[in-house]
């Protein structure tokens, strides 16, 4: 395993804890794929959570100007799949803390638990994961900067862009790794559906 892992090793890596599983999906929006990611299930081990952690603060310190704002950076995720990637990248960049918001459902805002608000001017960076849609870190996003925070980057774990990724504009998207998989915007689209491969539902 390299320092920063190559796109084949973290790959290899999800593949073998289950969290990278090849097939016909359908997510809860309608849109059908052939790939399902779950990067939970490879954080399960402490030793992945690790390698993956500390590769994606290796990116995230490569860069300058996130690199000199370090010692006053806010590292904010949403609940609860941005946690265990969160808290990692904390440790590994030694930045001074991390803070997460909550949904009461799955459509539900976002929000920060009582008490707990950005300070004016607060720089953060934003972290999850997996970065699929975009939706949860344009929602955190815009929570966060309603509080007066600047957010200064975006770092997930990986990046596997559907067709209707949200668009962060001039922000630095920091991942160890990109995957490409087959999205069908519905199952009249679907070419699995067609060939009648079974179709396995997402849940979230």
């Amino acid at each position: 395993m390299h320092l920063i892992p190559t796109n084949e090793e973290v790959i290899t890596l999800l593949r073998e804890t289950g969290a990278l599983r090849d097939g016909h999906f359908e997510y809860p929006g309608g849109m059908h794929a052939n790939e399902y990611l779950q990067v939970a299930l490879a954080f399960r081990y402490f030793q992945n959570a690790k390698i993956l952690s500390i590769g994606l603060s290796r990116r995230l310190r490569a860069d300058p100007e996130l690199r000199a704002m370090i010692k006053e950076l806010s590292i904010v995720c949403p609940n609860t799949g941005g946690l265990p990637i969160a808290y990692g990248l904390c440790e590994a960049l030694q930045a001074p803390q991390v803070y997460w918001a909550e949904q009461d459902g799955h459509d539900s805002p976002m929000r920060f638990r009582q008490y707990l608000k950005q300070v004016p001017g607060e720089k953060v960076l934003l972290v999850d994961d997996l970065l699929r849609s975009g939706k949860r870190l344009t929602q955190l996003k815009k929570l966060v900067e309603s509080n007066g925070a600047t957010v200064v980057g975006l770092a997930v774990a990986v990046y596997q862009p559907n067709p209707s990724v949200a668009d962060f504009g001039p922000l630095p998207l920091f991942y160890l790794t990109k995957m490409d998989a087959t999205y069908y915007r519905d199952s009249s689209s679907c070419e699995l559906c067609s060939r009648g491969v079974p179709v396995e539902k997402i849940w979230v």
